[in-house]
């Protein structure tokens, strides 16, 4: 490790967001089709070999699954040259497979990039997620909250009434509970189909998105990439693993992980700068989706840097061959 080169976060931004955009661009063939598992694999193949033009010593701590499961880009898999920084990845070559396959909102090709040993190496399991965007104290809400008491105590921090707060929440059976909680505060939810990392993303930007927080349980690999996004956007994550079997709670003894009721705070599940990039597929409130036009196809790219907390919004246009 302390032969490796430094990690140059400003250096490795833009190539990172090709890796995204080229994730993007092939999986653009699949939208509408209804095929999840095409439109998964051509993202996977461009998001793969993107990677490894790279200078980077990489290794995938947040990937496809399990070795045994994933073809490529699995969990442990070495991307990059390996002649530049020794670095983790955390990747989701398209957040919203079934969003593509049916043509709805919100679909990304999504990845982070931080020095090796800083991303948490999040087991395949599920975790229960809290956020907020910037701008408030640290513990205005938490998960020992009650869902009702999350949502009273940011409108006292926002200084409104709850019936102008919004919650995004994943639209599943296990959540209804949830819902009919949160509702009976008078809060509005917005429900998604699919992709939490969007729905966390959106609580970073309220004045754009219309969301001031997300609750609910979902993947624990996407709590990581939201993670980091929100580390480059301001805001605040707590995630604790939520184990159904002796099968999960052995994937996190795998990963490393002792303590199964910890609270995770954002830093601690991104310890260091991370940069963070994400491509429209579908068109969505963060970034536009994939554009066509005779002679040409367009994206749009967010990319972020958590040390300066720089974030640009790119179209790449490019000619259809």
């Amino acid at each position: 490790m302390s032969d490796s080169p430094l990690f140059h976060d400003r250096m490795l931004s833009l190539g990172l967001a090709r890796v995204s955009e080229a994730a993007a661009l092939e999986s653009a063939a699949w939208i509408g089709r209804g095929d999840e598992k095409a439109a998964d694999q051509a993202a996977v193949n461009a998001m793969r070999n993107q990677l490894n033009m790279l200078d980077i010593e990489g290794v995938v701590v947040i990937g496809e699954g399990e070795r045994d499961e994933a073809p490529m880009l699995y969990i442990g898999e070495k991307v990059g040259t390996g002649n530049g920084p020794a670095v983790d990845i955390a990747l989701d070559p398209l957040e919203g497979t079934t969003l593509t396959a049916k043509d709805m909102p919100n679909a990304l090709t999504v990845i982070a990039m931080a020095p090796r040993g800083t991303l948490l190496h999040a087991p395949d399991v599920y975790m229960d997620k809290l956020a907020i965007g910037p701008g408030f104290a640290p513990d205005t809400v938490t998960l020992d909250m009650e869902p009702a008491e999350r949502v009273r105590a940011l409108a006292a921090a926002k200084g409104c009434e709850t019936t102008d707060i919004t919650c995004c929440i994943l639209e599943r059976p296990r959540h209804e509970d949830l819902i009919r909680e949160v509702r009976s505060t008078g809060a509005s939810i917005r429900l998604i189909t699919d992709g939490d990392v969007a729905g966390v993303i959106h609580c970073a930007e309220p004045h754009l998105t219309g969301i001031d927080m997300y609750m609910g349980s979902g993947g624990a690999p996407e709590g990581v990439l939201a993670a980091a996004a929100l580390k480059c956007m301001g805001g605040q994550i707590y995630g604790r693993l939520l184990f159904r079997n002796d099968d999960e709670r052995g994937r996190a003894a795998k990963a490393g992980i002792t303590d199964l009721n910890r609270v995770y705070t954002r830093d601690e599940l991104v310890t260091a700068d991370v940069i963070f990039s994400a491509t429209g597929v579908t068109n969505g409130s963060i970034v536009q989706g994939i554009k066509r036009e005779p002679g040409w196809i367009e994206t749009e790219t967010i990319l972020m840097r958590s040390k300066t907390g720089s974030m640009r919004r790119m179209q790449y246009r490019n000619p259809v061959k």
